[in-house]
């Protein structure tokens, strides 16, 4: 059943609405460090306080298909300052993206905590995926020593992709005919209390059969697991068409709230679905008009994970028409309402491209949210505090 998110409260959160003041500061600039393009931030803090971002690092230009790697900086001061570059991953000349960081921070054999890093890789374009040529997999790879060394990468697509060809091994014969596939760019979430204890969610999407105008062949799923990476279980798939890049975040009771980018960009907002279960299967799916976004990404975080009250962090270009005026907002209320909201960036007089696009947010002490962001025209990934 589908429902329509609405709230006359709406008006209240532009009241609000206000620059942080807080100078930004850049992690990524496009052009350094042998890449021409660094796209889709990742952030998390981990045990010990250390933030870790991530990225896409391009070589030859701003395209989402070419030679791409995880590229990863540390800061130990709460993001003033950023370490020299790390190498995560490399597909060779080829794709490997949408990096999506999460702390297994329940499994007794690691105390100090274990980071997952699931990305995907690609071996044609999105266009020529969605034709069906080329194939997308998704893999994770870990570390226990706080990311200074990483495991060798698991490969677990048949656990989480419904492909029809046996694109790669011949045991895939599924029925789904799912054609591209992503993560959803940013963090991924992990239940620290209650029924779901310990289990570990991605927000995914993929392409189904073939392309459909205006991208109404994506759907939004989820992909979790229950015992630290043995192994990988699928969400009912979200039922709207063109659902698209996701975040999710859970909420007390075993619940957990999945927040949509809309492809097909004939509603000019975000699509929201609740579970009750943990994200398997959706309670209510619809689009939340408190939440304008001009088809692009956004990110989801609980900010009080383990409390009765789930108090929720957004942010996302605040905008109909392009990608600008990235806003953070505040929710008190797990998402019924949000009241609170910060102007982060926005454009300038005169200038031209997207002024601000992707970005994912991090929890930091002090009732602090920590923002890492694409800015002007993507040509630099910034790291910018927000006191709540």
């Amino acid at each position: 059943m589908k429902t329509i998110f609405t709230s006359a409260l709406l008006l209240i959160a532009l009241v609000s609405f206000a620059q942080t003041g807080k100078e930004a500061v850049t992690v990524f600039a496009s052009g350094t460090d042998g890449y021409q393009t660094f796209r889709i931030p990742a952030i998390i803090r981990i045990p010990g306080g250390d933030l870790l971002a991530f990225a896409e690092g391009r070589v030859h230009g701003g395209a989402d298909f070419g030679d791409i790697d995880i590229v990863m900086k540390r800061s130990k001061d709460a993001g003033k300052t950023w370490s020299s570059l790390q190498k995560i991953t490399d597909f060779d000349t080829l794709q490997s993206g949408n990096p999506a960081p999460v702390v297994d921070i329940t499994d007794p054999r690691y105390p100090k905590g274990r980071i997952f890093l699931f990305y995907n890789t690609g071996t044609v374009t999105e266009s020529d995926i969605r034709k069906g040529k080329g194939y997308k997999q998704v893999w994770y790879i870990t570390s226990v020593d706080a990311g200074k060394t990483w495991s060798a990468p698991t490969d677990i697509t048949t656990q989480v992709s419904r492909p029809l060809k046996p694109a790669i091994n011949p045991a895939w014969n599924f029925t789904d005919d799912w054609r591209c596939y992503a993560n959803t760019p940013g963090h991924a979430e992990q239940f620290i209390e209650g029924k779901y204890k310990g289990r570990i969610y991605v927000a995914a999407n993929h392409s189904a059969g073939n392309a459909q105008p205006a991208g109404a062949d994506y759907h939004a799923h989820g992909y979790y697991t229950d015992d630290h990476g043995k192994t990988f279980h699928l969400s009912e798939v979200i039922s709207i068409p063109g659902s698209n890049e996701a975040t999710a975040a859970s909420l007390p009771d075993g619940k957990l709230v999945m927040n949509i980018r809309n492809q097909k960009g004939d509603i000019r907002a975000r699509i929201v679905a609740l579970s009750s279960d943990g994200g398997a299967k959706w309670d209510s799916t619809g689009f939340d008009t408190q939440l304008p976004d001009p088809v692009c990404e956004g990110s989801i975080l609980n900010l009080t994970p383990g409390k009765k009250k789930a108090i929720l962090a957004f942010s996302n270009n605040a905008s109909l028409k392009r990608r600008d005026s990235l806003t953070l907002r505040i929710s008190p209320d797990a998402g019924k309402t949000w009241p609170k909201s910060f102007l982060i960036d926005a454009a300038v007089p005169g200038e031209k491209g997207d002024a601000t696009a992707y970005s994912d947010i991090v929890a930091l002490p002090g009732k602090s949210v920590g923002i890492l962001y694409e800015k002007a025209n993507y040509s630099r990934i910034v790291f910018r505090v927000v006191n709540w």
